[in-house]
């Protein structure tokens, strides 16, 4: 196996992402490889902005809850020691945004968390699933326990 180069963590903020940023931090490490964090906004409404769907990081939006998320997407990338240019807030799709992400900018392996849902959810479903299954690049889905 080929070292990586570029490792592109997918945050979601839920309560099991320190796990998932720690592993994709290691494996950075390990692999001396450079670490992106991307966090696609499917959850909260598009203002109108001159953005598009790309968030920038630097600039106040006025919007209070997209200050929150931004401010949250911050402090992972300072926890993790990410440089400003290699974190992204999206509008959109989860899996479209992450594996299009991935590929502008020559990501070799994607770490996205995985809940391992059943039923229903697995029928439709996940980001994680999905971005396997369309990813060009190799996808580490970390098992994620339901509480």
């Amino acid at each position: 196996m080929d070292a990586y180069q570029h490792i592109l963590l997918a945050v979601d903020y839920s309560e099991h992402g320190d796990t998932v940023a720690r592993k994709a931090k290691a494996l950075a490490g390990k692999y001396q490889a450079k670490l992106s964090i991307i966090h696609v906004l499917d959850n909260i409404s598009m203002p109108d902005t001159t953005y598009g769907t790309v968030i920038p990081l630097d600039k106040d939006s006025g919007y209070e809850l997209l200050e929150t998320e931004k401010s949250r997407l911050m402090q992972i990338g300072e926890r993790l020691g990410v440089p400003l240019d290699n974190r992204w807030m999206i509008w959109g799709t989860p899996k479209q945004e992450i594996v299009e992400l991935a590929e502008q900018q020559q990501v070799d392996l994607i770490v996205v968390g995985s809940h391992g849902r059943h039923g229903l959810s697995l029928l439709l479903g996940s980001t994680a699933n999905s971005v396997l299954h369309y990813a060009k690049c190799d996808v580490l889905a970390i098992r994620l326990m339901n509480s």
